[in-house]
């Protein structure tokens, strides 16, 4: 059966259905044994395809739990929207300071890594991001 419960209901079961129908036992037929095995073995694959059927339905039963963290089609369109717009915006920047935010957003670098790597002075590198940063917010309010 799988289940140790399960198997003992199964068995009261059988218990229950040998009591009920223990005038239609034939010897003639098969023994005591036989009978009570035979009774005990349909009994059990009664329950277990019941049970079946029941594991089967339960995913969908359950498929109200599942959260979809996905947005909705409108949330969707309106992120691509913004998502165009951000684009649009980071194209009107001036090629530093388009490279320096996409460097320190997207790729996570600090402010002394990207004066580094552009070969500027740290105070430099932070007015590139600084402005770069007003202008995206000018574009993107406007």
């Amino acid at each position: 059966m799988g289940d140790e419960a399960e198997a003992e209901d199964a068995v009261q079961d059988v218990y229950v259905s040998v009591w009920h129908r223990a005038s239609s036992f034939n010897p003639e037929r098969a023994s005591p044994i036989t009978w009570l095995a035979t009774i005990a073995r349909n009994r059990a694959i009664d329950r277990l395809r019941s049970s079946r059927r029941v594991r089967q339905g339960a995913p969908l039963d359950l498929a109200f739990e599942i959260v979809d963290d996905r947005p909705d089609p409108e949330q969707g369109a309106l992120s691509a929207d913004a998502a165009r717009r951000l684009s649009h915006c980071m194209d009107e920047l001036e090629a530093r300071q388009q490279a320096a935010i996409r460097a320190a957003f997207f790729d996570g670098l600090s402010y002394p890594d990207l004066a580094e790597r552009g070969k500027v002075p740290l105070g430099t590198m932070k007015s590139w991001i600084r402005r770069g940063l007003q202008q995206l917010k000018k574009c993107l309010d406007g």
